[in-house]
């Protein structure tokens, strides 16, 4: 009786398609922001997996360990701001380049617009040069000429990004005015002004990315992740203006946003009050080697490799809980001094994956892995509609393409569907 049964559901497999009212599989992203990569190559580094063995290039060692994206930030022209520190040198040409390279390897890419000749950040986002005559009305044009210029541009070299944050931790707003300026158009927290302003220079930038790249996602990236009231306050206001986007992107630094505990309030807060988007962790990172003069407070973990491990440890554990967050991004994972200079730790940068007295990679590197596998990935949505349009994944969350031809199991809409022999 058993093996007539399993015969016919069999046959009926091989000949159509079935479904079952199921979670739909999260696909979760984890990599590191490597926009320095180029630049630091040119002083010859020397790179090592654990073993040992030298690296030739280390979009291998990160393929390696299973990453699967890339982060690249963009400035408009960085050669216009005066005594620009010079790891400010990611201009459209190397930007374009370096994407390429990051596709071809395989992996997905995130482009981080600035739109800033220098670093943007809370503590600054000034216009760029060539942009800080111009109206606000003009800048509303500029900004969705120059998003759309540059998109363009990097899918005709082969670089289309898959991810796209129309600015730089962006929590007080973006294109502020000159530096110096006593009429600086900043956003606040209980005060409407420039907040119209704002939202149409993310909106115009939006429109921008979905006329080129309409499969990419746009990550709006605040970095406020020990205020959950300045966030809901920001991105209620970017709700209301209808300002389009996909993805809550966050900063998380242990040593300048407190404890893991702090970041799962906000996670939670988030999660409960914006249920239509996901969350990326889109920088993170931990000192293994020394501390910057400027925390604000003792960290959690101490400054060493088994610090660093314990801190990603902690934090993918705690990240593996939260269904909504599907990405995880090291800042400057790729950093290593290592032969070029090994005596002057202070002078490093202190959070990278790659030890700068041996070039070989720190331990939280293999960690990484861990948001991908440890957790289902599933999803507290149900779909019973078997006629919807929409992505395909295996049963693994890789995507399938919006038709699958080869016989199994696939996710698709929130329902397992078993794909037979036509």
């Amino acid at each position: 009786m058993r093996n007539k049964y399993l015969s016919r559901m069999m046959a009926i497999a091989a000949t159509c398609i079935i479904t079952f009212p199921t979670a739909t599989l999260a696909q979760k992203y984890v990599g590191g922001d490597i926009s320095n990569l180029t630049d630091n190559e040119k002083k010859s580094p020397t790179y090592f997996d654990a073993s040992g063995n030298t690296i030739s290039d280390p979009l291998e060692l990160f393929k390696a360990e299973q990453m699967n994206a890339m982060r690249v930030r963009l400035h408009v022209n960085p050669s216009d701001y005066p005594n620009n520190d010079p790891n400010v040198c990611q201009d459209l040409e190397y930007v374009k380049a370096l994407g390429k390279r990051i596709k071809d390897a395989g992996f997905k890419l995130m482009l981080d617009f600035h739109y800033s000749d220098t670093w943007a950040d809370p503590a600054k986002q000034w216009t760029p040069k060539q942009w800080e005559d111009l109206s606000d009305t003009e800048l509303y044009e500029k900004i969705y000429d120059y998003t759309k210029d540059v998109l363009q541009q990097m899918k005709d070299a082969g670089a289309e990004p898959e991810f796209i944050q129309t600015g730089n931790e962006i929590s007080y707003g973006m294109l502020w005015g000159k530096e110096g300026s006593s009429n600086l158009k900043k956003c606040f927290m209980g005060n409407d002004a420039n907040w119209d302003r704002f939202t149409t220079l993310l909106s115009q930038a939006g429109k921008a990315c979905r006329e080129v790249c309409p499969l990419a996602k746009i990550i709006l990236h605040t970095e406020r992740t020990t205020q959950p009231n300045v966030l809901t306050n920001f991105y209620d206001k970017i709700k209301i203006a209808n300002v389009d986007y996909d993805i809550i992107g966050l900063s998380y630094y242990p040593i300048w946003h407190n404890t893991l505990a702090t970041l799962e309030t906000t996670l939670n807060t988030l999660e409960a009050r914006y249920t239509d988007k996901d969350i990326m962790i889109v920088e993170t990172g931990a000192a293994y080697s020394w501390l910057p003069g400027d925390k604000d407070y003792t960290p959690s973990y101490e400054a060493s490799e088994a610090g660093q491990k314990q801190f990603t440890d902690d934090l993918i554990t705690m990240l593996n809980k939260h269904n909504k967050v599907t990405g995880l991004f090291w800042w400057w994972m790729d950093y290593n001094a290592y032969p070029w200079d090994t005596t002057r730790m202070d002078n490093w940068w202190y959070a990278p994956l790659i030890d700068s007295n041996t070039g070989k990679p720190l331990a939280a590197m293999s960690s990484l892995k861990n948001f991908l596998n440890g957790s289902t990935g599933i999803r507290n949505t149900v779909s019973d509609n078997s006629n919807d349009e929409g992505q395909w994944f295996t049963i693994s969350g890789q995507p399938a393409g919006q038709n699958p031809n080869k016989p199994g199991l696939y996710i698709r809409n929130g329902k397992k569907i078993i794909v037979g022999r036509k």
